[in-house]
């Protein structure tokens, strides 16, 4: 079966304009420190692009129900955090970042197999904060050190959203809505951090990055709400800006606060 050059051109436009967004998020972080850096990396810079590029190829139907699944998986990827912050204190990038991811994979799986709504999702949401909030706490203030970057740097965050952005695209039209919800949010920023920043910085900084990035997973669980009623009710494009307007004001909320309140922790 021979592929089409204008198909893979556009899939290649893609991969490089979601890539592009994720290097350029992530590197931001790396140099603003923990609080900074976890809420640009809690900003939709790889699930925003993945859905933009659904939205154009499915109804505004598809999207809302893939943001049904996507949902609970947020409270998945809110686990994965925690796994990560706590295995990072004391074991190497390999062992805390694939633990984690495999706490991710599991709880996807049974997220996978539950017909959600979206009561569902808010209170699978409501749990996994008020349980992981707590125990995040405590990991999230750490010294960034001084970086030095290196040359895989950049070319490893860049394959990473680019081969969740062709696969996402690709198998979405067999694997239907629910799966795509769920491959839309894979937490590749996350996952780039831990594999980049632990061995630059060591495991409790990194950890401090992905404990803070909890807050501004609240936003982004309600940007998927906002995303899923929205494309439900007002079609794809009222339901994407919308959840992209609450992405960025809960995380300025975030910014705007933590520097109210800074003076006063001194």
């Amino acid at each position: 079966m021979s592929l089409d050059p204008t198909l893979l051109l556009v899939l290649g436009l893609r991969m490089a304009i979601a890539a592009s967004f994720v290097v350029s998020a992530s590197m931001i972080a790396e140099r603003t420190g923990p609080v900074i850096g976890a809420l640009v990396a809690t900003l939709p810079i790889s699930a925003g692009p993945t859905y933009v590029f659904l939205a154009l190829d499915h109804d505004a139907a598809f999207i809302a129900e893939g943001a049904l699944t996507s949902l609970p998986i947020n409270a998945a990827t809110i686990f994965l955090s925690l796994a990560y912050a706590v295995l990072a204190q004391r074991h190497s990038v390999w062992i805390a970042s694939a633990t984690a991811v495999a706490v991710w994979l599991g709880l996807a799986s049974l997220i996978k197999s539950v017909q959600w709504t979206l009561a569902m999702g808010i209170v699978a949401n409501i749990i996994t904060f008020a349980i992981c909030l707590p125990l995040l706490q405590r990991y999230r203030h750490a010294k960034m050190p001084l970086l030095t970057r290196r040359w895989y740097d950049v070319p490893l965050r860049a394959s990473l959203v680019a081969t969740l952005v062709a696969t996402v695209t690709s198998v979405s039209g067999w694997a239907g809505p629910s799966v795509s919800g769920i491959l839309a949010l894979f937490p590749i920023v996350f996952t780039s951090m831990m594999l980049i920043l632990q061995p630059r910085i060591g495991g409790p900084a990194t950890a401090a990055v992905m404990a803070n990035g909890a807050w501004g997973l609240i936003g982004f669980s309600l940007a998927v709400v906002v995303l899923h009623l929205g494309s439900l009710h007002l079609g794809a494009v009222a339901g994407l800006s919308g959840a992209l307007a609450t992405c960025v004001g809960w995380n300025l909320g975030l910014w705007w606060l933590g520097r109210k309140t800074a003076p006063a922790i001194r």
